[in-house]
Formats: structure tokens, C-alpha cells, sequence
């Protein structure tokens, strides 16, 4: 028993106190320079002038149409793609259907397509000459260059984030105790709202949470269905974009700062529910073992 004891375990690959540390201080110089240090320099350029020029420049009419834009374009989208995402993950992983796996190729395709290139194919299917375009414009219905085409490509770029998340952890939970409530006399959706949704809020509030923040910092596509009207039909980004090209740095960066926090906002909330989730299976492990026994 000793002469094993006495043998020591084979090092692993990575073991050495070297390459942890020149691994490890290598990710933090990266992530200092490629993610800390940008946000730093948009703080110290938006408030250098100081906090009256600060407040004055987020008060102009132009700066504050972009935020109602793009505020009003997230409050759309946003609970859109949700709808959308729970339906696509509920029938993928809780039901058996024929076009399962098209489903999922389709859910996946705009995280494959540039954005600029989804704007120009929304040019190509509501422009004047488009697919629908002439039908559009005889009945006046305005789609590009409107906040209907700012919504829809924003949609369009955003739609897995909510499913993607979903998907992993409904597929693991398996349909045991849906199947249960159906034959308990439960309808759909009285056993999605007791059931299901109960068992996936987290991983919903986290696809939400990283949806908006997408839709709130889509530029690509806005870009081109939008047509950079200012005042008219520019969201933050957009804007920032504009102020930039004017020569208005104190204007661009502090506009620049209000995506700034929501970046910063949506870390803090991803840690969070993340917690909360890990916490919640860590729970049903616990209650899972002890019934066991």
C-alpha cells in the first residue's frame, strides 16, 4: 500500500507553475487591452470636458431621438424574439415533428449571415424594387427607412439569442415531467406555465438579457434598412457613427458611454443569473440524491 502511495501522479498537460502563469497573465494583458482599456478611454473622452458639457450633449434633440429609437425598437424586438425562442425550443426539444432539423439549421442562419448582408437582402424583399416593394408602396405601408425595417433587422439578427439558450437545458430536462402533467389532465399551457417555464426562467431571463443587448448595439444591419436620416430614423449607434464623421467627439463618446453601461449592465446581469441557474440545478442535484437515499 505504501510503495503505491510513495508513487506520484503524472503530471498534467498545463501542470507547471510557467505556463499557468504565462497562460493566465497573457489572457489578462488581452482582455485589458482588447476590452477594459477601450471602455476606460470612452468614460475618461465622455466625461473630459466635464459633466454639464456631459449632460448637455445627451439632452440634444438628435441624441435623444436616437435613444427613444432605440429604446422603442427594443421593446418590440425584444419580446418578439422571446415569444419566438421559448416556441422554437418547446417544439424542438418536446415534441417529435418532420423539418426538426431544418428548424434548427433556420434558427441558426443569422449567426452565420453578416449583418450588412441581411440589411441588403430587406432591400431586396421591401425596397421599391423589390419582392414586395410595389404592393408596399400602392398601399403606403412604409417598411424601409421607417422603424417597421429598424425592428425587423433587428429581429432578424437577434432571433437565435433566446432559442440558443433554451435549447441545451430543455433537451436535458427530457419531457418526463410534461408527459406527466398531459396525463394528469394539464393543457399545454398550463403545463408549460407550471412545469416548463419554472424550470428554464433563468436561462430565458439570460437569452433575454443578451437580446437586448444585441438589439440595443445592432449596427450592420440598421445601417442599411434605416437610410441614417438624422433625427428621423437613427438609433444610438447610428447616431454615434454621425457624430463621429462631424468631427463631435465629446458628442460621439458620450453617446457612446450610455452602450458603454449597457455593456457593463448586461456583465453584471449574465453573472448573476448565471449564479442563480448553477445555484437552482445545484438544488435539484441535492434534492435528487437525497431522495435517492
Amino acid at each position: 500500500m505504501s510503495a503505491f502511495a510513495s508513487h506520484k501522479k503524472p503530471p498534467r498537460v498545463g501542470d507547471g507553475r510557467v505556463f499557468r502563469r504565462v497562460l493566465i497573465g497573457l489572457v489578462l494583458i488581452l482582455g485589458a487591452l482588447l476590452i477594459l482599456a477601450p471602455l476606460l478611454v470612452i468614460g475618461h473622452e465622455a466625461l473630459k470636458q466635464g459633466f454639464k458639457v456631459y449632460t448637455a450633449t445627451l439632452s440634444h434633440p438628435d441624441t435623444r431621438h436616437a435613444i427613444m429609437m432605440t429604446v422603442v425598437t427594443a421593446l418590440i424586438a425584444v419580446p418578439i424574439n422571446t415569444a419566438f425562442g421559448v416556441a422554437a425550443a418547446w417544439a424542438i426539444t418536446k415534441f417529435d415533428f418532420r423539418g426538426k432539423r431544418l428548424l434548427l439549421v433556420v434558427i441558426e442562419i443569422p449567426f452565420s449571415v453578416s449583418p450588412i448582408v441581411a440589411g441588403v437582402a430587406y432591400l431586396f424583399v421591401y425596397g421599391l424594387q423589390g419582392l414586395f416593394g410595389p404592393w408596399l408602396d400602392a398601399h403606403d405601408i412604409k417598411i424601409l427607412f421607417a422603424l417597421p425595417g429598424i425592428v425587423l433587422a433587428s429581429m432578424f439578427v437577434t432571433a437565435p439569442f433566446v432559442a440558443r439558450e433554451l435549447i441545451p437545458l430543455m433537451q436535458a430536462q427530457g419531457r418526463d415531467l410534461e408527459e406527466a402533467a398531459t396525463s394528469l389532465g394539464a393543457s399545454g399551457w398550463r403545463t408549460f406555465f407550471s412545469v416548463t417555464l419554472p424550470n428554464v426562467k433563468w436561462a430565458l431571463l439570460y437569452g433575454v438579457v443578451l437580446c437586448n443587448a444585441r438589439v440595443m448595439g445592432e449596427f450592420g444591419a440598421v445601417s442599411i434598412v434605416s437610410g441614417n436620416i438624422r433625427g428621423q430614423t437613427n438609433t444610438l449607434p447610428l447616431h454615434i457613427e454621425l457624430l463621429y464623421h462631424d468631427y463631435q467627439a465629446a458628442g460621439a463618446f458620450a453617446s457612446a458611454s450610455i452602450l458603454a453601461l449597457l455593456a457593463v449592465f448586461t456583465i453584471i446581469a449574465k453573472v448573476a443569473l448565471e449564479r442563480r441557474g448553477a445555484g437552482r440545478r445545484k438544488t435539484q442535484v441535492t434534492d435528487a440524491a437525497s431522495t435517492g437515499h
